[in-house]
This record gives structure tokens, C-alpha cells and sequence, in this order.
């Protein structure tokens, strides 16, 4: 995590950005990933437009919804497990029906989590610069998510395209 996100947060700062700020309109929303019962990851989500601090300045839609995620053992990753909880959270947003469509903006560098996210659902935008740097922009838009589902769901044979009577 510290690799692409820094450093951790002081328990003060966490307080200001999850605890204080809940009760506030669009306020970042914290997200603990569990597995059978255990802790696994970290999710926030947030309101895209409006974000402040020169974050997504451009954004005019009020449905999109920014992620930021991680697993938090290091001896857990390369088992599918982020895919797994970002399509989770994906299926979680998307049940909201204001939310438009959810984007993440991981480091280019950052190949595990751009290959994580890719098979979550989440399409390439662009690369962009952002008060962090350079990151791609990330996305998966509500229609995009309802195709994908539904071709997940026949895949895996559990949904077969109707057939003619013979």
C-alpha cells in the first residue's frame, strides 16, 4: 500500500476525513473488505464532482463515484481477491440508482492494480495528472456494468440465451 499511496494516516486524520466528515453531504464513505469474517481490504468511495483540492475540476456528473482500494496482507494478493471485492463494490454501487458509473485512477506503473481493475469491469479513459501525479483514469459506467454482468452470468452457464421451441 505505502508503495503507491504514501504514507499511512495519523488516527487524527483518519478521524477528520471518515468520523467528523461522515454526517456531511458527499462525504468520502470508508469500506472494510471482509472474507470470512476476516478483514481482507480498504475501500473508500466518494462523490467525483465537487471533490475539491484540484481533484476531477472538469466532472459535471453527480452519479459519477470515485474508488480507492487496497488488500491489506501483502500475502493475499495474486489470488483474484481485489477482483473480487472491487466487482463486489461494483455491484454495491451500482444498486444506488443516482450512481452513474465509478472510476479509479491508480499510478501507471501500478500493472497488478490496473490488470486488478480491467477485470473488475473498469475501462482505460486516459492517463491523466492529478494533485498525486500521474494516473490512469479508470472507468465503469452503469451500462458497461450491466453488459458485462450479463455476459459474466452466461459464461459461467447460469443465464442461457433463449432457444426456439422445436
Amino acid at each position: 500500500m505505502a508503495q503507491w499511496w504514501g504514507r499511512a494516516e495519523s488516527i487524527d486524520e483518519l478521524h477528520a476525513d471518515y468520523i467528523a466528515a461522515a454526517g456531511k453531504p458527499n462525504a468520502t464513505r470508508a469500506y472494510i473488505a471482509s472474507l470470512d469474517g476476516t478483514p481482507l481490504g480498504f475501500i473508500q468511495s466518494y462523490v467525483v464532482m465537487g471533490s475539491d483540492g484540484g481533484w476531477w475540476e472538469a466532472e459535471t456528473d453527480p452519479g459519477a463515484r470515485g474508488i480507492d482500494q487496497f488488500l491489506a496482507d501483502a500475502a493475499r494478493l495474486g489470488q483474484g481477491l481485489g477482483t473480487a471485492m472491487v466487482r463486489a463494490f461494483l455491484a454495491r454501487s451500482f444498486e444506488d440508482a443516482a450512481v452513474t458509473l465509478v472510476q479509479t485512477d491508480p499510478a501507471p506503473a501500478n500493472l497488478r492494480a490496473i490488470g486488478c481493475y480491467r477485470k473488475a469491469g473498469l475501462r482505460d479513459v486516459e492517463v491523466v495528472t492529478t494533485p498525486d501525479g500521474s494516473a490512469l483514469l479508470m472507468r465503469c459506467t452503469r451500462r458497461d456494468y450491466s453488459r458485462e454482468a450479463v455476459s459474466a452470468t452466461m459464461a459461467a452457464g447460469a443465464c442461457a440465451p433463449a432457444r426456439e421451441p422445436r
